[in-house]
């Protein structure tokens, strides 16, 4: 018997450890690991939305946020909208993350939850949160942000795509967040041959942090994106 989209999602993510090194003063946390509540509540998401076999757009972040898919094991989802907008509530934990703010005020604009995640999957190429000692504490990271650092997670991250790819996504068009992100991804494309276009999309914390006045337009360049 085939295996849902879901189920090899959930498998995926119950055995998702990084075990390669990582520069000083960097450090990967494991949302699954360090919060039974997160296993629970990514495999009633995924068993919502993605219980079927068929076709998706893939959508590519960068890394998970500590305040979002850090905490809910949901790209993009804080407990907020995992429980206002997907009806599933989180007791261990309150998160707010400003990008599952545009990403959810897009996606009601879609169609709603169960239409957009019937055409789109969304994940990272490092499906890890990453975070950075500094002197006034641990930050979140990107995978880009230490050459060093991209370097080392390299091969794991080309081995995650290849996951997410098995899953029966779409390759002829991949939808990139953030310019910087892309300029990685096509990096990573060249070596290993993943995708036949990229399509890049301002990244959704940008949108809000930067472009607010302008949200509108982003959530329409998204939507004709990803309709087509």
């Amino acid at each position: 018997m085939n295996k849902t989209f879901a189920n090899q999602i959930i498998d995926f993510n119950k055995n998702l450890k990084y075990s390669g090194n990582l520069p000083d003063g960097f450090q990967v946390l494991n949302p699954y690991l360090d919060n039974p509540e997160t296993l629970t509540v990514m495999q009633k998401f995924y068993q919502k939305y993605y219980n079927d076999s068929h076709q998706r757009k893939f959508l590519i972040g960068i890394n998970p946020s500590r305040h979002g898919a850090g905490v809910t094991g949901v790209p993009f989802t804080d407990t907020k909208r995992l429980e206002s907008v997907c009806g599933i509530k989180m007791e261990s934990a309150r998160t707010h993350e400003v990008s599952s703010v545009f990403m959810y005020d897009m996606i009601e604009e879609y169609g709603g939850a169960e239409e957009f995640y019937h055409d789109v999957y969304i994940n990272s190429p490092f499906p890890l949160a990453i975070v950075r000692e500094t002197k006034k504490g641990s930050v979140n990271a990107n995978y880009y942000d230490d050459k060093e650092l991209f370097n080392k997670v390299k091969d794991f991250m080309i081995e995650s795509l290849k996951f997410h790819i098995s899953l029966n996504v779409d390759t002829s068009e991949v939808f990139i967040l953030g310019k910087k992100n892309a300029d990685f991804i096509s990096k990573l494309n060249k070596e290993a041959q993943l995708f036949d276009k990229i399509t890049v999309l301002e990244h959704p914390r940008y949108i809000q942090q930067y472009k607010s006045k302008e949200k509108q337009l982003y959530i329409d360049k998204y939507i004709l994106a990803l309709k087509k």
